[in-house]
């Protein structure tokens, strides 16, 4: 039997599978697409995210395929500078084409031992109080103890749940392509930021090579979004909001969405799990999908791993549906502000100049790119310091930097104090006794994921704390 098969082999599904490695879980990965697919749906990683790279020791790779971009822009694309004093020591987004990050993340999962299956098609499943039964399209049965599915909006994984999908659909809908143009790029850009002073879902970035990635609104919405717009069709729209098609031709790929917003009913039924989009889809606006999925799989793959292997306390498990669906529903609320934002009609256009204004203040800035960038998110740890509940930054140590202590995945003591003992649970905790000018606190303790558990200088309420998220001690 399997510790865990995962439905689903983009960004969710790899990074989840990577963590559960991390704690010596047996993971297969299950994809239905036999090829990775070319298609650059994410254009790059938030703030948050590169932390998580940094805090796993992939950052490095990412960094040297990707490029560095201020943090602005984001929010309903109002174009405001970066604030000042972002919490965070990566405060820039890191521009990436989704395939990259797909390669990458498959990569750093092999060499863990992850086993991939490409071509293979999840069609059906049940479950009982021993494990999970996993039915292939070619008739082939896999158990597992515990099943996640990873595998997109259209979950096949959550249909076969029952698991609600409430929201809204689709209201309007955008045209997307990876296509070569004919003009000059000085010609392309007068004419799009022309174009851009009203419609703000339009736009055309250069990819290299002479190719763009051009986006457009349509005129409707399609009956199947499965399937691709014409190129004579993304020409028509391009030529009705610039008045030229760019001489756009030999396309890559056309594909098209729309803003439909949806939030599963629940992230747990048993031993399934969803993570990723197969529990939340949302418009594209402010590039906060790909991110919001990887940081789901960062926050079940330690819990996840806690159950497998038997020291999981009660309820850990189920803490990763209290913890990320509110962040989910806020990224669904966020999205839907902006596309209202981003709307061409006159009553929107009016709330637009007025968010506009209120961004230049700094406190609103650094609120909304806190919001888009997720280092702003805070789980409900109860009440005490203003740390609890947040991830940490990284922080400069005395011997070198906190997120270089962190890539085995495990919780970590950062005692300033050097009079703290996590003794009984050093097989799921580091003990680090260091110095560190940039935290105000005498010691924190850091759950896997980097969310702080506890702030504090006395072993007591250490020892209270402990097994909330590491479970019993270990004599």
């Amino acid at each position: 039997m399997t510790d865990v098969i995962v439905a689903g082999g983009g960004p969710t599904g790899l990074m989840l599978a990577s963590e559960l490695r991390l704690h010596g879980v047996h993971v297969l990965v299950l994809e239905k697409d036999a090829e990775p697919t070319r298609i650059v749906r994410s254009l790059g990683l938030h703030a948050r995210s590169v932390e998580v790279m940094d805090q796993r020791g992939l950052l490095e790779r990412f960094l040297a395929l990707g490029t560095r971009y201020p943090v602005g822009g984001f929010f309903a694309a109002i174009n405001k500078p970066a604030p000042d004093r972002l919490d965070t020591a990566h405060p820039y987004t890191l521009g990436i084409p989704q395939p990259t990050t797909d390669r990458l993340l498959a990569e750093h999962a092999t060499e863990l031992g992850v086993e991939i299956r490409r071509g293979c098609e999840l069609v059906g499943l049940s479950q009982d109080e021993h494990g999970v039964t996993a039915e292939l399209a070619d008739g082939t049965r896999l158990r597992s103890r515990y099943l996640v599915g990873c595998d997109g909006g259209r979950s096949t994984v959550r249909k076969l749940l029952g698991v609600g999908f409430p929201g809204e659909p689709s209201r309007v809908e955008t045209l997307l392509g990876e296509v070569e143009v004919t003009v000059s790029p000085d010609t392309l850009n007068a004419v799009m930021a022309e174009v851009r002073k009203t419609h703000k879902r339009f736009g055309a970035m250069p990819l290299g090579d002479g190719v763009y990635r051009l986006v457009a609104p349509a005129e409707g919405v399609a009956e199947d979004r499965t399937v691709p717009p014409t190129l004579d069709e993304l020409k028509r729209q391009v030529r009705k909001l610039a008045g030229t098609d760019f001489g756009v031709h030999s396309p890559r790929w056309l594909s098209r969405f729309g803003d439909a917003t949806r939030l599963a009913e629940r992230y747990r039924t048993g031993r399934v799990l969803l993570a990723g989009d197969a529990a939340h889809i949302h418009p594209p606006t402010g590039g906060q999908g790909l991110n919001l999925g990887i940081q789901d799989a960062f926050n079940l793959g330690w819990k996840l791993a806690a159950e497998v292997n038997g020291w999981a306390p009660k309820g850990l498990l189920d803490s990763y549906h209290t913890e990320r669906r509110p962040v989910a529903a806020d990224v669904l609320d966020s999205t839907r502000a902006q596309m209202e934002l981003m709307s061409v009609e006159p009553g929107p256009r009016a709330v637009r100049r007025l968010v506009s204004e209120l961004m230049d203040f700094e406190e609103v800035n650094r609120y909304l790119m806190e919001k888009i960038t997720a280092i702003g998110v805070r789980y409900d740890f109860g009440e005490g310091h203003e740390l609890l509940g947040r991830r940490l930054r990284d922080v400069g140590l005395k011997r070198g930097r906190l997120y270089e202590l962190m890539h085995g995945g495990r919780g970590l003591l950062l005692d300033r104090t050097g009079r703290l003992s996590v003794t009984g649970w050093a097989d799921r905790v580091d003990h680090v006794a260091d110095v560190s000018e940039e935290l105000d606190a005498p010691a924190v303790l850091l759950r896997p994921d980097g969310h702080v558990a506890w702030v504090g200088d006395d072993q007591q309420e250490l020892l209270g704390r402990l097994p909330r998220w590491f479970g019993a001690a270990v004599s």
